[in-house]
């Protein structure tokens, strides 16, 4: 039969509860990216369609997406949520070798992916202002 003095209790721990901790947010920061890669994909289409319409099409998209100043952060955003889903992915692929999967060496990993995710794009995005 039902506890009755169910009302009484809180269904499941909450956010006052918890302490933030960096494996929390880098479960949500995977998901978050995931989910903007997705939307990002959309413009790397976009600049994909306008190559192949022709060269005054790839100029004028071309100049859109590199002439404003909010391109540039909107482009650095995917390059670092792109780094930063992989190097999470690469991380649960070390994990389902049942490897570095006690706490002090986890959080490592988290800091590892927050600190080399952004190194990444910062060299990617370089790299890309060079070529």
């Amino acid at each position: 039969m039902a506890d009755v003095n169910q009302g009484n209790r809180p269904l499941s721990p909450h956010l006052q509860i918890y302490r933030t901790h960096i494996l929390m947010v880098s479960s949500i920061l995977i998901r978050i990216t995931g989910n903007g890669l997705t939307v990002g994909i959309v413009l790397v289409l976009w600049w994909l369609l306008a190559a192949a319409a022709g060269p005054e099409a790839y100029a004028a998209n071309m100049e859109w997406l590199t002439g404003w100043w909010l391109a540039y952060i909107v482009w650095f955003g995917l390059i670092w949520a792109l780094s930063y889903h992989m190097l999470g992915g690469i991380r649960h692929i070390i994990w389902d070798e049942a490897v570095g999967l006690d706490l002090k060496t986890a959080e490592k990993l988290g800091w590892a992916i927050v600190i080399g995710s952004g190194a990444l794009a910062v060299v990617i995005s370089i790299f890309m202002l060079i070529l």
